[in-house]
């Protein structure tokens, strides 16, 4: 009887390697995780160097690393830089950093005015999330926003099918406002998705697996790299952004592109149109003078009747822009053989594209001013 009571008296004693804490201490511990939520993302500025050159883009290995696209963002605009947003022809797919469309207007007007904040497979519903979430220092200031009309060209680019598909950006769409019929994912998925979005910390963590980690999250990491310590890869330099171009390009009609007919999705029912409006509208609330590029697109490798139907298409995207007071530019078409493929210039292309910018009045107009 005498040792089951001492046995119990010494199971409700503390081990000698437990921590107890009181409640103040467990204060304290909430407080400094707290700390450390919050600053995290604000000191890694400090700590990882990002000094942008005038012809930067982000790396395209890193073009899911949105954390990345907003500090981008914040650089340009403390230059006072006028961003050119869009995809993968502003971004430049087939020409190096110093020919793409940005490099070139910077050429034409004689100083470092324009930044290239394209990104490499930017389809305008994920484009909206880009701007909301990602690129909220763009405020108050002239904006060159690209529309590519290949992202109607059908209902599988439009992202109108019902059967699942893999897209790109899908962290970019919405989540749970905008229903997109080929979009799939758990609700669970949704959900870290949209806290990520609002959550800096989470934010930080993503873009320390992918410009750090190569993609993977630290358990997967540290099993592919057993005797190597994680703040080593930690405290690597971001990756430098590429000198060349992400393909080589060469003309279409040479890699044996052949005329074809799109099977475009009219205006009034195209998803890609509506979330394109809606980032026109998104940069305006924040007081953003917006000019939009519609284009470049090859129309050479249409059909006569398919031109038909792409030359209504692009009248009724310029009509609305100018009921809206949105200055633009639907880009006139390039000689055949400065075309990669159905959208993408190569190098002499973008230089034709900025003459057309820089010979526009509206264009003039909104750049040059700097003021409202």
């Amino acid at each position: 009887m005498a040792e089951n009571l001492k046995d119990t008296r010494d199971a409700a004693l503390p081990s000698s390697n437990a921590v107890w804490l009181t409640p103040r201490q467990w204060l304290v511990v909430a407080l400094v995780l707290l700390a450390l939520f919050v600053l995290a993302p604000i000191l890694w500025k400090q700590v990882e160097t990002f000094r942008p050159g005038p012809d930067y883009r982000v790396p395209y290995a890193l073009g899911s690393d949105y954390w990345l696209y907003a500090r981008h963002c914040r650089v340009a605009c403390r230059r006072e830089k006028i961003p050119v947003i869009g995809d993968s022809v502003i971004w430049g797919h087939y020409v190096r950093p110093d020919q793409t469309l940005s490099h070139c207007l910077n050429d034409a007007l004689g100083e470092e005015r324009f930044a290239n904040l394209g990104l490499d497979g930017t389809h305008p519903a994920a484009l909206g999330g880009l701007i909301e979430y990602y690129a909220r220092a763009v405020s108050g200031r002239p904006v060159v926003l690209q529309f590519n009309p290949l992202w109607m060209s059908s209902a599988k680019h439009d992202l109108q099918t019902t059967k699942e598909f893999h897209f790109n950006h899908p962290r970019l769409v919405p989540q749970f406002a905008t229903e997109i019929p080929c979009y799939k994912a758990p609700f669970s998925a949704r959900l870290g998705i949209v806290m990520e979005r609002h959550v800096p910390f989470l934010s930080w963590t993503s873009h320390l697996r992918i410009a750090c980690l190569g993609g993977m999250d630290l358990p997967a990491w540290t099993l592919e790299n057993p005797y190597t310590n994680p703040l080593g890869a930690l405290a690597e330099p971001l990756p430098e952004p590429e000198s060349t171009e992400a393909e080589k390009g060469v003309p279409w009609l040479d890699a044996g592109g052949q005329k074809r007919d799109m099977a475009w999705v009219d205006l009034d029912s195209s998803l890609q149109w509506l979330f394109f409006r809606r980032a026109v509208e998104r940069l305006q609330a924040r007081g953003n003078r917006v000019f939009v590029l519609v284009g470049p697109f090859n129309e050479h490798m249409l059909t006569a009747e398919d031109a038909v139907v792409y030359g209504r298409i692009k009248a009724q995207i310029a009509q609305w822009l100018a009921q809206n007071g949105v200055p633009h530019l639907v880009a006139a078409p390039l000689p055949t053989d400065l075309y990669a493929d159905s959208s993408h210039p190569l190098a002499e292309g973008y230089v034709l594209i900025s003459e057309q910018l820089m010979n526009d009045p509206a264009f003039q107009t909104t750049v040059r001013n700097r003021e409202h």
